[in-house]
């Protein structure tokens, strides 16, 4: 199955329900505005896997530097829909996102997942993913 850059409103719009199962707090009326925000902001890109002309799971990214980090990509958003899970849709896309670490010559992939998401936490440890710090805010 294909993953696609999502650029077009049309492209972004069609992530939307698979979008708002990981993010509930979306509202379908400005999400297409909310992303190309994103992207124009902070470069924000999405990609989607799409069959049978339906989006089946999305990942947005970002490319970045740090000084604790160097070079890296952070994923800021992964789901795959609930009706589509176990289809190996996760992994394809992880593995996409692997592959432009490397296109961008990131030295490494980071992400934060919530306490609550036990079977993505179980797919990050797959992938060799280490736990290597907590999360704060206010």
């Amino acid at each position: 199955m294909p993953i696609i850059q999502a650029k077009s409103d049309e492209e972004i719009l069609a992530s939307y329900t698979v979008m708002k199962q990981l993010r509930p707090h979306l509202q379908k009326e400005s999400y297409v505005n909310e992303i190309k925000q994103l992207q124009l902001q902070y470069g924000y890109n999405l990609i989607t896997m799409i069959q049978d002309g339906a989006v089946k799971a999305a990942a947005g990214y970002r490319i970045s530097s740090s000084l604790a980090w160097g070079k890296y990509l952070y994923v800021d958003d992964l789901i795959t829909d609930e009706d589509s899970r176990t289809n190996g849709y996760a992994a394809q896309l992880f593995d996409w996102l692997e592959e432009e670490l490397h296109r961008n010559n990131c030295v490494s992939i980071h992400l934060d997942s919530g306490v609550h998401r036990h079977d993505a936490h179980r797919f990050y440890l797959n992938r060799k993913m280490r736990i290597t710090s907590h999360h704060f805010q206010s």
